[in-house]
């Protein structure tokens, strides 16, 4: 029999087998539709077929399945769950479904699902299927951004446990942020392996003093950390600073010693600003511009933004860096779109060298507030 005949013999058996499903979807019975699901559904798990006889599976498998009930879409997830062909249409549906026990299953082990469909399950649907999301053996750090800002407590704590799941961080940040009252989370991002020095100095100085306890037992690799951590915050709430808030000398000892050791930058200063950390901005801007804090202050919140596109062009940032420090200063973190496009065409005008002149003009200032000489501003734009 030649090769041609088989292929064609092959694509009649599956035009035949096609129009006989589409019949029982169409006219058949509840349970005639069933049972052509778990025959369509067995076939294609059994089978050796090219993607777009998958796909067409799929087609078919999604037409059933609106036609059945909650528990046989629950069945029909968990089956599917497992099966790395699965067409990627129905693993979608599935995912998606309200019922959470329907979309579990495929949030929680489906490899169909890509980063893209698990960012927007996390924008869209409920804390139930963020928990699913979150137990994933691997998770990428688009994904956990959404989790730990958008998740309720239970969902946080499970995504801070799952050894296979990447923080940006911006994610180490607000879970840092969250954990203040939670020592089980506390514990649980203490425990993590990857945490960042700088993150876990700020978990550490934020912790209650049993978890610290337990996280110098169970990371003896950090314990002289720890140790020094408690003892260089005692010393701070205890200065001629006293009136402060205890997490303003927290940002200040976290921020500083990313300073001296070298890894206070551009990245860290954008982390800070998307995670509204107004203090840590604040300070970190001041060691980076050698300017007194309440500057930075006046900088970040003037309605006249132009001192802070000065000292962001001096600094040789991004616009997207730029523009969370914007957003971070702006009346309720909010700028229209016609002063978001003037704001960036004023930036990119700016001229990086007199913006560092004018930096320095600022620095030889005690108070940076001095007006400019008429010949430097008009350098600026030049």
């Amino acid at each position: 029999m030649s090769l041609q005949f088989k292929t064609a013999k092959k694509a009649d058996e599956s035009k035949s087998f096609l129009d006989a499903l589409e019949d029982a979807v169409s006219r058949g019975t509840p349970e005639s539709r069933a049972r052509a699901l778990w025959h369509t559904t067995d076939l294609m798990i059994a089978g050796d077929f090219s993607d777009d006889e998958i796909w067409t599976f799929g087609e078919v498998v999604t037409r059933l399945a609106d036609e059945i009930e909650v528990a046989a879409r629950a069945q029909l997830s968990e089956r599917l769950a497992r099966f790395d062909n699965a067409p990627v249409n129905i693993i979608h549906k599935l995912a998606f479904d309200d019922a959470i026990e329907v979309a579990g299953p495929v949030l929680r082990e489906s490899k169909q699902l890509e980063t893209y469909a698990l960012v927007a399950n996390a924008c869209t649907k409920s804390q139930a299927h963020m928990l699913s999301i979150s137990k994933r053996e691997t998770l990428e750090t688009r994904v956990t951004d959404e989790l730990v800002k958008r998740g309720d407590q239970e969902v946080v704590n499970s995504v801070a446990s799952n050894n296979g799941a990447k923080f940006s961080d911006f994610g180490f940040l607000n879970m840092v942020q969250r954990a203040e009252g939670d020592s089980i989370l506390a514990e649980q991002l203490g425990l993590r392996k990857d945490i960042p020095r700088h993150v876990f100095q700020q978990l550490i100085a934020k912790a209650t003093a049993d978890v610290r306890k337990r996280l110098e037992l169970e990371r003896p690799d950090m314990a002289r950390q720890i140790q020094s951590s408690v003892t260089d915050l005692g010393g701070e709430l205890q200065s001629k600073f006293g009136p402060l808030s205890r997490s303003h000398f927290v940002a200040k000892r976290v921020v500083t010693t990313q300073h001296k050791g070298g890894n206070l930058n551009e990245a860290s200063i954008s982390t800070y600003a998307r995670s509204h950390r107004l203090d840590e901005v604040t300070i970190g801007l001041s060691l980076l511009c050698a300017l007194p804090n309440d500057v930075i202050d006046r900088a970040l919140f003037d309605k006249n933004r132009e001192m802070l596109l000065i000292l962001c062009k001096a600094l040789n940032f991004s616009w997207d860096t730029t523009m969370a420090l914007l957003f971070l200063g702006a009346k309720d973190h909010r700028i229209t779109a016609s002063d978001l496009k003037k704001l960036e065409t004023d930036y990119d005008r700016l001229n990086i060298e007199t913006s560092r002149s004018v930096l320095a003009f600022y620095q030889s200032r005690k108070n940076g507030t001095a007006p400019l000489d008429s010949g430097l501003a008009a350098a600026l734009y030049a």
